[in-house]
């Protein structure tokens, strides 16, 4: 660095030695003159090969050491600096060394001549790149066999780089996708095909999987695919990196469900038909029951219109269970219509001042104890419309909503209440105790303590079923 000087104002160049130069260097040096006898050698060089300055300085260069320098490439390369005056570098030598054992050294070397000095001299800087020679040939082994195992799995595959390009994929996924390897290579995993992987909610989940570490599993993309047809792929991603390497990649399976889909289809299909069937053969037996009870003595009419609610109730459900698409799921606000729509009409006639009225979370319900839930809300509200409103006035309240992992159903009504001696944990007979216990007991549930503070009657009921969340949300198990 130029200084200024305080007499003149001149800038001045600082007397530095060359020995100062070759100390600070990292790499490891040497000097030779004309004959290859070493000169001088900086610190550097005495720490890589654990020598010393008597033992290195004077010595050729070929009989160092153990003659551990005289390497024919090492030869070619100083006999072609020295008459040419010419300038190697990046020239790789490996050697096994007796101190250091088996090394990779890049050498340079570069002839330098002083004012009135023909001969020169010649500069050989040698630097140690074993380990990342080492290095490299780890990481080339590991991508030959990631790209063996990749070839090996089944499902077609593609490796990514941080921007969605590929490079790698399966012979799986060339074969299925009618490309090339050399086609492939290098393009975004969103322009394969006709751009069918290009769904924004997919390019939202990949862009997590490197940054953020996100894997994802089970995204089902369906479409037309050239050469294939109607396809339904799952799509999983998730990072992969080496050992010691700070570079991540991105691994994307697709999986191809199309086959599994469709008889998961037909499996639905089959099953709303017979749902379909079953209901229509229940509404015959409600039919029948409506026949009888028009014949039979006035006592036993209530009879006859319970069991007629009740078999109503569970012919609801094959209803919703024929028209919908949830599989193995029954949306409890649809099904508490149902049953409502089907007690106004076998027990209500269009003259009655009692309303039945639901509110229901958005909150599905495992179809195998559909029934017996069913059946639970038919019972209370039956009892409700048979002894709450003497004067044949009335609302009634189907209500379901979550309660922690649970379930509450709530009937309630705004009648005449139940009269205080009778409130208790269990349901009086005239509140239909015994089919109420049976199916709480069938779900699993418990009985809250009716509440009759005022006018009208509240009943309250826990139960553990399975609950199934809208928009994708974790199930809660019971």
């Amino acid at each position: 660095m130029a200084v200024s000087d305080s007499m003149t104002g001149k800038k001045v160049v600082p007397d530095i030695a060359a020995s100062d130069i070759v100390e600070t260097v990292p790499s490891a040096l040497l000097v030779l003159d004309r004959d290859l006898h070493i000169t001088s050698a900086n610190r550097a060089f005495y720490q890589t090969f654990r020598t010393s300055a008597h033992e290195t300085e004077g010595s050729h260069i070929y009989e160092l050491g153990n003659r551990q320098w005289d390497i024919p490439s090492l030869r070619t390369l100083l006999e072609s600096v020295i008459p040419h005056r010419a300038t190697v570098e990046g020239f790789e030598v490996e050697h096994d060394f007796p101190t250091i054992g088996r090394r990779t050294m890049l050498v340079n070397a570069r002839k330098i001549f002083q004012p009135g000095d023909h001969d020169g001299f010649i500069l050989l800087a040698i630097e140690d790149v074993s380990e990342e020679r080492a290095a490299r040939a780890e990481s080339k082994r590991n991508w030959l066999l990631t790209k063996s195992i990749v070839d090996t799995i089944r499902d077609p595959l593609v490796v990514l780089e941080h921007d969605m390009t590929i490079v790698a994929a399966s012979k799986a996924f060339l074969t299925i996708f009618g490309t090339t390897e050399a086609e492939a290579h290098g393009r975004r995993v969103f322009e394969l095909g006709q751009h069918q992987w290009d769904v924004p909610a997919l390019r939202d989940l990949m862009k997590r999987v490197l940054p953020e570490n996100k894997s994802f599993e089970n995204f089902e993309i369906e479409d037309d695919f050239p050469g294939l047809g109607r396809r339904v792929f799952n799509l999983n991603a998730r990072k992969i990196s080496q050992p010691g390497n700070h570079t991540s990649r991105m691994l994307l399976v697709f999986e191809d469900i199309t086959d599994r889909k469709q008889r998961e289809r037909d499996a639905l299909g089959l099953t709303n038909e017979i749902s379909h069937r079953i209901k229509n053969n229940l509404q015959i037996v409600v039919g029948l029951i409506a026949f009888e009870a028009k014949r039979t003595a006035a006592p036993c009419v209530l009879g006859y219109k319970a069991m007629q609610a009740r078999i109503s109730a569970i012919a609801e459900l094959y209803d919703l269970i024929s028209h919908t698409s949830h599989g193995r799921t029954i949306a409890v606000d649809a099904y508490l219509r149902e049953i409502a729509k089907s007690m106004s009409a076998s027990l209500l006639d269009e003259a009655s001042g009692i309303a039945i009225e639901v509110k229901g979370e958005a909150l599905d319900i495992d179809p195998d104890r559909a029934v017996p839930f069913g059946l639970l809300v038919n019972e209370l509200a039956t009892n409700a419309i048979k002894h709450a409103f003497p004067d044949g006035k009335g609302r009634i309240v189907l209500c379901v909503e979550r309660i922690g992992d649970e379930i509450e159903l709530t009937v309630s009504d705004d009648g005449v209440g139940m009269k205080k001696a009778s409130v208790s944990p269990r349901i009086t007979e005239r509140r239909g105790a015994d089919y109420v216990a049976i199916f709480v007991r069938q779900l699993g549930g418990t009985i809250l303590a009716p509440e009759s503070a005022g006018p009208g009657t509240t009943i309250r009921i826990r139960l553990p079923l399975l609950l199934v969340l809208p928009a994708g949300s974790e199930p809660v198990a019971a």
